[in-house]
Parts: C-alpha cells; structure tokens; sequence
C-alpha cells in the first residue's frame, strides 16, 4: 500500500473511533488499528516527557467482548509473565485481545495486595490492603465490573456475612488470616490451599462445610462433620472452612454450627454499588489518580498513604479507566527508564489520562511490571534489564465467541 494512503487511513481510523485522541498529545502517532469491533490500540510519543505510550480502548457496551480477571498460574500465589497468561488464555481456546499487568504483589509470593474477585468468585477479601509500604493500613483503590457489564472504582472493602439459625457472624477475611487482632472470623476456600493456616497465637474454632449451591448473591453450605477446636483444619475439596480466631462471641457462633446445618454466605463490598450489584471481577490498584473528571493524584499520600519514590518519582507506568458515562474503557501504558521514554509521575499519568477522555482512572503496578501485550504480542518496552517480569495478575480485553 502506498504510505502516504495508509496514512491517511490510519488518520480516518483514529478519528473515527477516538477523535479526542488527535489533540491529546503533542508527538505523532506511530501505530493505530483496530482490534476488533470496540477495541482499538494506539501507540504514540509525547517529545515533551519523553514519553512512549500504548493506549487500548474498550467499548464496553458490546456483548461480545469481556474484561477479564486473570491470576498467575492461576493460583492464589505464584508469579507468571502477562504474555504466559495471555498464551495459557489461547490454548484454552480464548480470543485475547490486549492485556496488561494489574495489581501490586509479593516478589516472593506473588501474592497480590488486594480484593480479588474472578469471574464472580472471591479470591481474596480484605478490609486494609495486604501491603507492607503504605505509610499507614488503608484500603487501596479498586477497579470492578457488575454482571451487566458496569465498570467501578473506590477504595472498596470486604463485607461478608455467615448466617446458621438467624445468628449473622461477620467474615473479616477471605483467603487470609486475619492476625494481630484479638479476634477475627475468616473464610477459606480451596484457593487458599489444602488447609486452613495453622494460628497458635488465638483461641480457635473451625467448621468445615461442602457447597449447595446459591441463591442469588447468597451462597449456600452445608455444615460437614465436627468443628474443630485447633486452627489447621482440611479444606473440603468442594467447599470451604468458617474459621474463628479470639474469646468472644465469633469463636462461639462458629462452634454452635452444628453437623448438617445450612449456613449462607453473602460475600460484597462496601461502599456497594450504585445498583447494588455485587462485582463479578474486582481488581486492585494503588492509588486513584482520577476521580469525576478531576486530577487526584497530588493527593495520594493523604487519601492512600502513597510513599513518594513511586508516586512522585518518574517510572514507567500501568493504569486503567473509564468514561463519565461507562461506556470506554482505557487501559493505558507509559514505557520508562529508557533515553526515549522518561516514565511519568502519577500527576503526569493522570493527565494523559483526563486528556484522553478518561473520567475515573487508578494506578496499577508499574516499573519493571509494566507490560502490555496485543494480540499475544508484547508491545512495550519493560524496564527490567531481563525484559519481562513475572507479575502476580493481569487484566484482559477478550472477544467472546
């Protein structure tokens, strides 16, 4: 093709499907095409940073596409590359689109910090972020989607509740001991491991129970065989432990759970949604940058106890937003570290962002993290001199069949 007509077309292409993009940055664009129907990519420099930057948006109004929660190795902990999750997604025969590298986690685990929900299954609940470098215990900024396919974002946190004979009991944790308190109740699933973990610091009782299936946002359980007065007990294949920590009255809701009992579980968040609806897919970030239209990012260390060497310092960066009226979804990446890309602080990336239309946006893990991958190709340039890094979840766009 002749390039100065495929220029031209590339031009058309981007003004169709995103005319703000054209004035958002000073720089040239260097690849625009579209994905699918709904998804398009963008890679384009702002000379002013430097910056390279790879733009994905999503019209989430098409049914046939789906954002996607994925998991390394698809475990609770492990670490795996984003274009490992993106290949594992295909071979089980998924159409990926783009994907990027999500939520904070543990180098050594890789075990991410936050609420995880996949597919409308809680991975992980917590009411405070399981992060070690915030200047004080908050809960971080997540990304949701409701089951008619509505994007959310806020600082949400777990609200959990087992009821047996009328008597409601609070689950503080999902997937994670809730140590250091004087008592606390928590929910494990078969996520979490073959066992409920061992806790010799507290009084303990256990109720192992199998699943019975849901009634609406509720799930259902049957209590199996005797609680147990120690901390460790199995976790039934097909079910989940109710364990309570402490003296109080937890401990004793959890004992009075008799063999053969039903206890439903009701697993949401707070704030809850403006319908009410609970996520089917809970991602967390670390900080939000947007809120309503409106640069917040300045005021991440007071709002989430953000640490200066990441928000105020430039490196390369991942973030993730939507539209005022929900219809787009951005997903967003800076390359940094490089003479040809400086990265950005969050104030910076927050701007790129509220320029490109995005009305509520959040920071996900970035750095050496920092990945996107296009149709199993990855595009940007990681700042790790090893290339790739194994991170611990991602965040998928995927065409439906």
């Amino acid at each position: 093709m002749h390039h100065s007509l495929f220029r031209v077309l590339i031009i058309g292409f981007i003004a169709a499907f995103a005319p703000a993009t054209l004035h958002a940055q000073q720089g040239d664009t260097l690849t625009a095409r579209e994905l699918a129907p709904g998804v398009a990519y963008r890679q384009f420099t702002d000379r002013s940073g430097p910056w390279v930057m790879h733009l994905v948006r999503v019209d989430l109004r098409r049914a046939d596409l789906e954002v996607r929660h994925a998991r390394a190795l698809d475990q609770l902990r492990g670490r795996e590359k984003t274009t490992e999750m993106v290949r594992r997604a295909k071979a089980a025969g998924t159409t990926v689109l783009a994907a990027v590298n999500a939520d904070f986690f543990s180098l050594t685990t890789g075990e991410n910090e936050n609420n995880q929900v996949i597919g409308g299954e809680w991975w992980k609940g917590l009411e405070v972020t399981d992060s070690p470098y915030d200047t004080y215990k908050n809960a971080h900024v997540q990304f949701g989607i409701d089951a008619a396919r509505r994007p959310m974002m806020d600082r949400f946190i777990l609200d959990g509740k087992a009821w047996a004979h009328g008597v409601p009991t609070p689950i503080l944790t999902v997937n994670f001991n809730p140590s250091g308190r004087p008592e606390g109740t928590a929910w494990y699933t078969w996520r979490y491991g073959a066992t409920a973990p061992r806790d010799t610091s507290r009084p303990t009782a256990e109720a192992p129970m199998v699943t019975a299936g849901r009634r609406g946002d509720t799930l259902l359980y049957v209590r199996r065989g005797a609680a147990s007065a120690t901390s460790g007990s199995a976790i039934p294949a097909d079910g989940a432990v109710l364990a309570a920590y402490g003296t109080g009255a937890r401990t004793k809701e959890v004992q009075a759970m008799g063999d053969g009992d039903t206890v439903k579980i009701l697993l949401a968040t707070l704030p809850r949604s403006g319908n009410g609806a609970v996520p089917v897919l809970l991602i967390g970030g670390w900080p939000r940058i947007l809120r309503d239209g409106v640069n917040v990012a300045g005021n991440a260390a007071t709002l989430e106890g953000t640490i200066s060497s990441n928000a105020e310092m430039r490196h390369p960066r991942t973030a993730v937003g939507f539209s005022r009226d929900s219809s787009t979804l951005y997903l967003l990446t800076v390359d940094g570290r490089q003479e040809r890309s400086a990265g950005m602080t969050l104030v910076e990336l927050a701007g790129v962002l509220q320029r490109l239309g995005a009305w509520q946006a959040m920071n996900f893990d970035g750095g050496g993290s920092t990945t996107m991958v296009i149709a199993g190709v990855l595009t940007n340039v990681p700042s790790d001199a090893t290339g790739e890094r194994a991170v611990g979840n991602a965040l998928l766009v995927v065409k439906k069949p």
